[in-house]
């Protein structure tokens, strides 16, 4: 009877936190597959008349989740802790005039802002600020503004190098102007690069530390950059002296707008916006292999089920997380992308009306929060946020495992054992929201431990080792 009981208020807790669930293919007025909505924020409530990028940012001292969303006349942060109750903190204003183009980055705690607006350059803003906003919305200044360019289209940052690149500059032909912002509040002028292929200008890029399966270019800086007709690839580790490896092309060249590396660096994922629009076929993400980043070869061609235009893709995992304009954001399973075997999982279109070719609807998407919940930003909706539907399923924690967790409910203590064949590795606690509360990686005896559970009354999500889920009461 007391299991039931759990059981009933686990499915109760589950229906009250999401907002808007997926039924039917539709969330609402939302056309959806495998992805449920938990909040908007309107443009008309951020005072902005069209949305662009966006980007996250998790405050490594509280936990807490924030979304940064571009907008035509600045920049937007929203405190997204509470997934179906978000804050709108408020906004930091345009540097200059008011652009449909805006871009946004994070690195140490600092977002680093870029826009086409004329004169613009790189609003730096210290998201530590947003942890104690009395009343929401205010109005913010930027804590430092770099103007070694004037407008720029994108900002790029390497966060294992503390560089970042601004494209689409006036500067270096449009390439990418290197920026030292190792000392966030004090960026510095660091060169540039203009590739010696057959054009300069970069419209987005990549820029990792590579890790990859080139061990010619193992630790050096490597920029991947999206140059309009082709991609280059350079290495840019010396900043007074960065080189071409390589360029690529490919068939029904548009415009070659962004992409981004499989985790494993080996298989690099492009946009083109406007092959869609040009040849007629549905939204196609071209996929290359980068095994030899001196000799980069096609790989394969990925088409969506609508003709949408693409615009921004992410890879977490084996996930491909899609801005896909009109048809919203697509997520794609490339786990067996070597063997050409890619295929839709899921969706959510925020551009309910129409699926076409055309310049409307999800601009940008951000997946990399820990709680799993996804930043959408639209151009004429504003933000969205979304999650994987059934993400707290009572399958997930119905698994067997050798792990052990008692009492349950735990009256503010619990201790779990991993019997005699498992070893504690990590364990993660989420609220029902999704947020992690605590993560514990160090362990006196890696067979048992217990945990304060110090919370308020409620259902709460054990994961043992990022494999085993278990639900607790406390």
């Amino acid at each position: 009877m007391k299991k039931l009981l759990y059981l009933t208020l686990l499915l109760s807790s589950l229906q009250i936190y999401s907002q808007t669930t997926c039924n039917s293919g539709m969330a609402g007025s939302y056309p959806c597959n495998n992805y449920d909505l938990m909040s908007e924020v309107s443009l008309a409530t951020m005072n902005a008349s069209a949305g662009n990028d966006s980007w996250g940012w998790t405050d490594p001292t509280t936990g807490n989740e924030y979304a940064i969303i571009g907008l035509n006349n600045g920049t937007a942060f929203i405190d997204i802790s509470d997934p179906i109750s978000p804050i709108y903190l408020g906004k930091l204003p345009t540097a200059t005039s008011n652009s449909s183009w805006r871009d946004v980055k994070v690195y140490q705690n600092h977002a680093f802002i870029v826009s086409e607006a004329s004169g613009h350059g790189m609003q730096v803003f210290d998201l530590t600020r947003l942890r104690n906003v009395a009343n929401p919305p205010q109005s913010f200044t930027a804590d430092e503004r770099y103007t070694g360019f004037g407008n720029a289209h994108n900002i790029v940052i390497n966060e294992d190098s503390g560089f970042a690149y601004a494209v689409g500059t006036s500067t270096f032909s449009g390439g990418p102007h290197f920026v030292d912002i190792r000392d966030p509040k004090n960026p510095v002028a660091a060169g540039g690069f203009i590739s010696s292929g057959g054009d300069a200008y970069s419209h987005d890029a990549q820029v990792i530390t590579y890790n990859g399966p080139d061990t010619d270019y193992a630790g050096r800086e490597i920029l991947i950059g999206s140059n309009q007709i082709e991609i280059v690839i350079a290495d840019i580790t010396d900043k007074s002296n960065p080189t071409t490896i390589s360029t690529i092309s490919y068939s029904n060249v548009g415009y070659t707008h962004q992409g981004w590396f499989t985790e494993d660096q080996r298989y690099f994922l492009l946009g083109d916006e406007l092959d869609e629009s040009s040849v007629g076929f549905n939204t196609r993400t071209v996929i290359f292999d980068f095994e030899d980043l001196d000799n980069p070869s096609f790989h394969m061609d990925y088409n969506g089920p609508t003709p949408a235009i693409d615009h921004n893709g992410y890879v977490k995992g084996n996930l491909f997380f899609l801005a896909n304009y009109r048809s919203g954001l697509r997520v794609v399973d490339i786990s067996d992308i070597a063997n050409k075997n890619i295929s839709e999982v899921g969706f959510f279109d925020t551009f309910p009306s129409s699926d076409s070719a055309s310049f409307s609807g999800a601009w940008n998407v951000y997946p990399y929060f820990d709680s799993g919940n996804i930043v959408i930003s639209d151009i004429q909706r504003g933000f969205l946020l979304v999650r994987e539907s059934n993400t707290l399923s009572l399958d997930d924690f119905e698994r067997k495992s050798n792990f052990a967790m008692y009492p349950n409910p735990s009256k503010s203590v619990v201790t779990i054992d991993a019997g005699n064949n498992d070893r504690l590795q990590k364990i993660e606690i989420y609220n029902s929201l999704g947020k992690k509360l605590k993560e514990v990686t160090q362990f006196d005896n890696p067979s048992s431990v217990s945990l304060d559970l110090q919370y308020t009354p409620g259902i709460y999500l054990v994961r043992i080792n990022d494999n085993i889920k278990k639900l607790i009461i406390n």
